[in-house]
């Protein structure tokens, strides 16, 4: 399962993935672009299904966990991508949008996993990988919500680490820099040239899920080779 499937890091994630041999379940609010991730995998011989959900939403997130299960028994992997973050300073944040950021991008990922872990731990396999940010290592000003939402999925991934670890579970979280997708709007002082490419990260999820049985990456950091500022 991989969430926020339907562009950015997400979609480049389940392509990846699907070349690779694996059968999909793509998630995200936007039906209409699953469909067209959906059918670019179709188009290349892949599987794949589509259950929209709004990850803020915990009747949508148990509903989701049970739809995949019913349809197709069990989640080898999931992949927690969907994010979301809204540049304010503490005392001029709106209240929602610090209950969204929180809510996406470590509520959604703990429900997911609490619902979908159990059955790995069952069969002693499977891989829970979740996409952070560096952000999650240091905080910055006007980004309040979004820093402490990845730090706490950084201690979320590593506490999830330390109980699976023995019984063949792949848990890990990619922190990546200043990623070329639609979350960073137009900047005039960054190059997008410059920045991670939505491929690297997919990459990093490949590197987790091949690693050897006897290693886990359980932490990788991507940042851009070159600064992106001007």
């Amino acid at each position: 399962m991989v969430t926020g499937a339907g562009r950015g890091i997400g979609k480049a994630i389940a392509l990846l993935l699907a070349r690779s041999g694996c059968r999909l379940v793509l998630t995200a609010r936007s039906d209409d672009q699953l469909r067209e991730v959906q059918q670019e995998i179709h188009r290349a011989g892949g599987e794949a299904i589509c259950l929209a959900a709004d990850l803020t939403r915990d009747d949508d997130l148990h509903r989701l966990a049970g739809d995949c299960l019913r349809q197709w028994g069990r989640v080898d992997m999931l992949i927690n991508n969907a994010g979301w973050g809204k540049r304010a300073s503490v005392a001029d944040a709106a209240l929602q949008d610090w209950d969204q950021t929180l809510r996406l991008n470590l509520r959604a990922p703990m429900i997911l996993t609490k619902a979908l872990v159990p059955a790995m731990i069952e069969r002693r396999a499977g891989a829970v990988i979740n996409i952070g940010s560096v952000s999650g290592k240091a905080g910055e000003a006007n980004g309040s919500a979004y820093s402490a939402s990845k730090f706490g999925l950084i201690g979320f991934t590593q506490s999830l680490y330390e109980e699976v670890r023995e019984l063949g579970i792949k848990v890990a979280v990619i922190l990546p820099g200043f990623v070329d997708t639609p979350l960073i709007p137009p900047n005039r002082r960054l190059d997008r040239g410059k920045m991670i490419g939505a491929d690297d990260v997919a990459d990093a999820v490949l590197y987790v899920l091949t690693s050897r049985s006897s290693c886990c990456p359980v932490e990788i950091i991507l940042r851009p080779q070159q600064t992106p500022y001007r």
